[in-house]
């Protein structure tokens, strides 16, 4: 049998992998400025990196919000169109190695599903994500270039920027440390820096998504949380989800290639499953 390629066909990246005898191989991200150039060149690159001929190919996955623009096969390659939630919910718990969690996928917005074996159910989403960290940026420090908001946010000081239990507070209060944030940003001393907004908009917008998927997980009755999507790759996000574990017992986990799990997803999933429609 030939090799399965997965793709997550998103708003600003498009991910591709490859999956092989159950697994998978060579995760590649490429910008899309546009979702069909996008596809094909990210297609492209992945035969010419993997040394792969078109006869290597057995099927191409697609999946995510740009795959509403791919309305034939790729290459002439048998293609089908994958529901991006299972996709998400599947591939989550392929990398994590778990049976049973909520599994989120941090993009320009978040998504919430519920992944338990091979069902999956659409929790519901919060706009706060990647789109807000780069919104909320530009619009306080004029900056828009996402990597650059991360180097920056390194040297910045939350005490000069939240509100925290401790500031409001003498008193302890039963479960909450008293550097728990009871208001993102509702502390701006005057002489607050960039690089504190930066860490300040960095934390409001994982302490929001982090909080929204606790509640997920106590809804759906379970501790584990998987988070998947390119916001994982964010070195300030791990700080803010080992403080919710801490504080709510909810076991979050990021695993390896986690920006790729809605791609491995889509190529993990039976042709014949619902959901799931061909290409013509």
């Amino acid at each position: 049998m030939g090799k399965v390629i997965g793709i997550d066909i998103g708003g600003s990246t498009t991910k591709i992998v490859g999956m092989d005898s159950g697994k998978i191989f060579s995760p590649l991200l490429v910008k899309a400025t546009d979702p069909v150039s996008s596809v094909y060149g990210a297609f492209g690159r992945f035969l010419n990196e993997n040394k792969l001929k078109l006869s290597d190919i057995d099927r191409v996955m697609i999946t995510g919000v740009g795959s509403s623009f791919i309305e034939e096969k790729i290459f002439g390659i048998p293609t089908y169109r994958v529901a991006e939630f299972n996709a998400t919910g599947l591939g989550g718990l392929y990398l994590s190695g778990l049976d049973r969690a909520v599994v989120v996928s941090m993009g320009t917005g978040t998504a919430y599903v519920m992944a338990d074996k091979g069902r999956v159910s659409h929790l519901g989403g919060t706009g706060v994500g990647g789109g807000t960290l780069l919104g909320l940026s530009g619009l306080t420090l004029n900056i828009r270039n996402f990597n650059d908001i991360i180097e920056l946010a390194k040297d910045g000081d939350l005490s000069h920027v939240d509100l925290t239990i401790g500031d409001i507070s003498h008193d302890e209060i039963a479960g909450m440390p008293s550097h728990t944030t009871a208001s993102n940003f509702g502390k701006i001393i005057d002489r607050v820096s960039k690089a504190d907004i930066a860490l300040g908009i960095i934390n409001l917008v994982f302490q929001s998504i982090g909080m929204m998927a606790v509640f997920a997980s106590r809804n759906a009755n379970t501790e584990d949380v998987v988070l998947t999507g390119n916001l994982t790759g964010v070195p300030q996000a791990r700080e803010v989800f080992h403080f919710l574990t801490d504080l709510h017992k909810v076991k979050f986990h990021i695993p390896e290639n986690a920006e790729f799990a809605t791609a491995a997803g889509a190529a993990m999933i039976d042709i014949e499953a619902p959901d799931v429609t061909a290409m013509s």
